[in-house]
């Protein structure tokens, strides 16, 4: 099913490709409404909503701006494929996927280099490695960069995804299932898994790093070839975002606790395991992202015969953030 999804995803976006002429996008209109997402996972889009940042350099263009609360990757792409996001907030992987399956987005800037991806067990738990999942039943939001974790750690660990039981649940449903011992892991996604540790007491299995791809900023391609001046305006208020987020760490966090409804604890645990330092886009993504897409490959979730390359090639774009940072 998700092969032909994809297929289908790519005929109809071969269509559109078609169907679109350079007239067409000369002749629209400039946007009257950007629509952007913010996520608990991407603290920098908290601190853009709530001090009002955007708003404040859109309004000189008679702009307006309205927010969606996006509850995971997959979401954020769904909203993104429904043009009822002009701008989504995903893990680097997961906007791959969305990518290969047809969804028309560019991944233009990178608002945080997380470890929020990790594998979950909860408290008493008598798994102590990942080969003990063996036959187990483990929670994971298909789509998402936690959903890709899984499957590269299952894979470094000598095991396939038919050796354990994938049960599909929403971030938060995911965590209730463990806590409740319904599920015996759970491929966690920071705040949750942060609140789970200090309030549930529940066990990170397994950490990587460096299986955790960035965050990414994406847009609808139709939305960036009308409204370039208007990306630009976008990634400047991100930085003006992220900047003060760096020199401000403890209103940073308040941030967090009041939007995401978290302690002072969990909110700590998930901004250590968030690097905010870095915002260019380019070959560091590419490379973290081809490493996801061979496990993908080798799970079946894409087709052998997808060209990764050339999907990472075409969703990754330096050239609006090299732009802001050089003002050429």
């Amino acid at each position: 099913m998700f092969r032909l999804a994809l297929a289908t995803g790519l005929a109809l976006a071969g269509t559109l490709g078609l169907s679109s002429s350079s007239s067409a996008l000369a002749q629209a209109k400039p946007a009257s409404t950007v629509r952007l997402d913010y996520a608990y996972y991407n603290p920098v889009s908290l601190v853009l909503k709530d001090r009002g940042i955007l708003e404040k350099e859109l309004k000189k263009k008679n702009i307006k701006v309205e927010w969606v609360l996006s509850q995971g990757s997959n979401k954020a792409l769904e909203f993104l494929g429904a043009r009822s996001l002009d701008f989504g907030s995903t893990a680097g992987a997961a906007a791959f996927i969305g990518k290969a399956n047809g969804n028309p987005i560019k991944a233009i800037y990178v608002y945080s280099k997380p470890e929020w991806a990790s594998l979950v067990v909860p408290n008493g738990s008598k798994i102590k490695s990942v080969k003990d999942l063996k036959g187990k039943k483990v929670a994971a939001n298909r789509g998402t960069d936690p959903y890709i974790f899984l499957l590269r750690t299952l894979d470094r660990n000598g095991l396939a995804p038919r050796d354990v039981e994938i049960v599909q649940l929403a971030h938060a449903d995911g965590k209730t299932a463990l806590e409740k011992g319904d599920v015996d892991a759970w491929a966690g996604l920071d705040p949750l898994t942060a609140k789970s540790e200090i309030e549930a007491k529940s066990k990170l299995l397994y950490r990587n790093p460096d299986f955790n791809t960035f965050g990414v900023l994406n847009v609808r391609e139709e939305f960036a070839k009308q409204n370039p001046d208007t990306v630009l305006s976008v990634l400047r208020a991100y930085e003006q975002a992220r900047q003060w987020a760096l020199k401000n760490p403890q209103e940073l966090k308040k941030v967090l606790i009041t939007d995401s409804k978290l302690t002072d604890a969990v909110a700590t645990r998930q901004l250590e395991r968030t690097d905010l330092r870095n915002s260019s886009i380019g070959a560091p993504q590419k490379t973290s992202i081809l490493a996801a897409a061979d496990v993908l490959k080798k799970a079946g979730v894409i087709p052998p015969s997808t060209n990764t390359k050339a999907v990472v090639d075409s969703l990754i774009d330096p050239s609006y953030v090299n732009k802001l940072k050089t003002g050429k």
